[in-house]
This record gives C-alpha cells, structure tokens and sequence, in this order.
C-alpha cells in the first residue's frame, strides 16, 4: 500500500504538472470509479481552475477555483500518470482528467480500489485523522497521550488514521524494529523512553535520506527493508530469523529476539 512518503512523492508531481491549470474534461473509467465520480461530477469539475494541490495522512486534495474539491485516494496500489491527451490511455487507468493546455492525469490501479469524488465548497472530505507522521509537532507527549487508553498491540495502534495519520505498515513495522519494540506489545504499557525512541525511528524511516531506494512495488522490495516482507531472513542488527504474524488483516514482520 502506498504510505506517506509515496504520496507525498506522487502528490508533488501531481502539484507541479497540473497547478494554476483548468480542466477540459474528466472521465471515470471504471464502474467503482464511476460511482463516486459520477458524469454530473465529471461535468461539474469542467473549466475548473486547479487552485492548488496537497496531502493531508495518504489524502490527496485538488482545490478547484469554484471552491470545491477533488478528493483522491491510491487505496492499496494507486497511483498517478502525467502524460498529454494525444496518448494512448493505461489500459488500468480508472479515471482521466484532461486539461486545456493537452496535460491528461489519469489515476491508474491495477486492482481498481482507489477513490476518487468530488466534495461541494464548504465541506469536508476527510475522515477524522491524527497528527502527520512526518509533523515535527508528533512528540513523545502526544503519542503517550493517543495510546493510554488503549488496550491492543503497538502495531496496529500505529496504523490507526486517527493517531497517526500516513503510517501504514511498512513504516510500523521498520520504526518498530528500529526502535527494538514488540509490534505485539499493548500499546498503553510502553514505557516512555521507548516512546521516544520510537517517535526518532518514525522519523528515521521517514526521511529521503534513510528509505532504500526505488519504490514499495519494486519486485526486490524484500531487500530493501529492515524486516518487511523478509520472513525468514536474518535480522539485519542480530542475524536471528525474521517472523511474521498476522495483525488487523495484515502481515506484520519483526525480529523475535531484538524486539521484546
């Protein structure tokens, strides 16, 4: 799944390649798409100025001149292609939007899980979110405060929306292992010098510098991490085989002996 530092990346070239720009046109191509961004939401975006462009958790928000917006998200594996309306259209684009100058944006999904509407001036597209995962505001104080009444293991808490808002799991798991923490440990018992340990691993994983390169698809994606996606690999800091279990309807990966 796509996580912060993926969206932010595909949101910063959505930015450059459509901001200050007016839409000709937009077209949903594929029936989930289509019932979200329904033909009188694809009329109604039509001479739209795109006012500006920006990510709030994996949102990404398109501020129309009218005052209304367009709301995307890539879901599990979405993404945006920036090409002109004289090509051939991705055969796993899900909706277009074309705009006067020949610039064509198309939301691409192989698995056709991603989102796409279109909210009125004045409203609200977004679900209740917490603090940015990349915010300089997220402190070892707010994370002890999201998770003194909670009751279930660190890793999925991580991965709730309203407490930290753009940490999937990938970043959980990697700032978990970073930080020597038990992605099963109960989230209200985690002392507060491991907190601040693990508010500088999320920071860590985070930052340009420190993600391996390339991107979360990449077919050697396992080698790029720490310990997601590499069960059975040896611990990168202790050489003990990495595990995985499964948490909230997904993987989780951890070194049974570093992380306690």
């Amino acid at each position: 799944m796509p996580e912060l530092p993926e969206v932010e990346a595909a949101m910063r070239r959505l930015r450059k390649a459509v901001e200050g720009k007016t839409i000709a046109s937009a077209h949903a191509l594929h029936p989930a798409i289509e019932r979200q961004f329904p033909s009188a939401a694809a009329k109604a975006v039509e001479n739209e100025r795109i006012e500006k462009v920006e990510r709030r958790g994996k949102h990404q928000l398109i501020h129309l001149s009218s005052g209304a917006i367009i709301h995307a998200h890539f879901r599990m594996n979405g993404d945006w292609l920036l090409g002109t309306v004289d090509e051939e259209v991705d055969r796993f684009t899900r909706a277009a939007i074309e705009l006067t100058d020949g610039t064509r944006i198309e939301l691409n999904d192989r698995r056709a899980l991603s989102a796409l509407s279109l909210h009125p001036r004045g409203s609200d597209p977004l679900p209740s979110l917490g603090i940015e995962a990349d915010s300089r505001s997220l402190s070892v104080d707010y994370l002890e405060t999201a998770l003194k009444s909670r009751r279930g293991p660190i890793k999925p808490a991580l991965m709730d929306q309203k407490v930290i808002a753009g940490l999937g799991n990938i970043y959980a798991a990697e700032a978990l292992w970073h930080s020597r923490i038990s992605p099963k440990a109960v989230s209200s018992s985690i002392a507060r010098p491991r907190l601040e340990r693990l508010v500088a691993a999320i920071g860590h994983v985070l930052h340009s510098k420190n993600r391996p390169p390339g991107r979360y698809t990449d077919t050697d994606g396992r080698d790029r991490f720490e310990v997601y996606d590499r069960e059975g690999k040896p611990c990168p800091r202790c050489g003990s085989s990495i595990k995985r279990i499964p948490q909230a309807g997904r993987s989780t990966y951890y070194c049974g002996k570093c992380q306690r």
